[in-house]
C-alpha cells in the first residue's frame, strides 16, 4: 500500500524546495533522497518541514537532497515565509522562524519575502589554500553555514563543478566541508554569483546564504575601513538571473540586521506517491 503525502513545491532564485508538514515515523533523509531525484521523484534542492516551535512562532527543518540536514538556508527561509503567510494567515506583520542556525525574521507579502538571517561570524579574508596543485587566495565567512567566496574576472567560464568540488571538501574547512561562491564584481553594489553548495553536490541556481556571504564580503573588501553603517545594500545577480538584495549594518566593525529580499514562486501542489 501506497503513502501519500502532501507536498508543495516553491522556487526563490532559481533553488527549488519540496514543502511538507511534520509527518509520524517519516525517515525523513530516505524521504528526501527519493522525492527530490529528478527522474524518479519531482525533482529539487532539498525539503523543507514546517514545524511547530516552543521557541518562535514556526520550526523550519531543512534537508538538503542528500539526505544530510542544513542549520540554515535563505532562500529556502524565504519560500517557507511565503508559504506561512498564505497558509497559516499570521497575525503578526513580522513573525520567526526557528532553525538550527538560530531563529529567524520574516516578512512576506504576495511572493516576496524578506528574511533577517542570523548575523554571519568567523570572517577570514586571504585565506590561502591549495587547489589543484595551485595555491589561491580565498575569502570564509559563516552566514548560518559556512561559505568560501573566490573573486575571478569571467564567472561564465569557472569550472564551478570542478574546482568548487575542491574546496567544499579542502582539509582547510573540515569535518564539515563549506559551500563555494565563485563571484563577479558588476560595480560598487551588483555583483553576480555561482555557487557550489554542500548538499547538493552540485553548482545550484542560486544560494540565499551564499547570496548574502558574498554581497557581505564583496562590500567589506570594497570598503576596507568602515566601521559603521546603517542599511548598507549590495545586490547579488543569481545564476538564473534572478537579482537578491542584500542590506546590513555595521556597528563599531560588527556585522549584524542582516536582510535579505528576493520574488518566490509556487509551483505545484499535490499528493507524492511514497513507498
Amino acid at each position: 500500500m501506497k503513502k501519500t503525502i502532501k507536498f508543495t513545491k516553491m522556487e526563490g532564485a532559481g533553488n527549488s524546495f519540496i514543502i511538507i508538514e511534520p509527518v509520524k515515523d517519516l525517515n525523513l533523509k530516505t524521504f528526501t533522497q527519493k522525492v527530490c531525484d529528478q527522474s524518479t521523484g519531482i525533482g529539487a534542492d532539498g525539503v523543507l518541514v514546517c514545524e511547530k516551535s516552543k521557541k518562535a512562532d514556526f520550526g523550519m527543518r531543512i534537508i538538503n537532497a542528500d539526505g544530510s540536514e542544513a542549520e540554515m538556508c535563505g532562500n529556502g527561509a524565504r519560500c517557507l515565509a511565503v508559504y506561512i503567510r498564505q497558509t497559516r494567515d499570521p497575525k503578526k506583520i513580522q513573525f520567526t522562524l526557528e532553525t538550527l542556525a538560530g531563529q529567524i525574521m520574516c516578512e512576506a507579502k504576495g511572493e516576496v519575502a524578506n528574511v533577517r538571517l542570523s548575523a554571519p561570524s568567523g570572517y577570514l579574508p586571504d585565506v590561502p589554500i591549495k587547489v589543484n596543485s595551485k595555491t589561491m587566495k580565498v575569502n570564509f565567512l559563516n552566514t548560518g553555514v559556512p561559505h568560501v567566496i573566490v573573486f575571478v574576472h569571467d564567472l561564465d567560464q569557472i569550472n564551478v563543478a570542478e574546482i568548487g568540488k575542491a574546496i567544499r571538501n579542502h582539509v582547510q574547512f573540515k569535518p564539515k566541508g563549506t559551500n563555494v561562491n565563485f563571484v563577479e564584481q558588476v560595480d560598487g553594489t551588483l555583483v553576480r554569483n555561482r555557487t557550489y553548495e554542500r548538499g547538493v553536490e552540485a553548482e545550484t541556481n542560486a544560494c540565499g546564504t551564499g547570496s548574502v556571504a558574498s554581497a557581505i564580503v564583496t562590500y567589506l573588501k570594497t570598503h576596507p575601513y568602515i566601521m559603521d553603517k546603517k542599511a548598507a545594500l549590495m545586490k547579488v545577480q543569481t545564476r538564473n538571473g534572478d537579482i537578491l538584495e542584500v542590506r546590513f549594518d555595521i556597528n563599531n566593525g560588527v556585522i549584524n540586521n542582516v536582510w535579505l529580499k528576493g520574488n518566490t514562486k509556487f509551483i505545484a501542489q499535490g499528493e507524492y506517491y511514497y513507498v
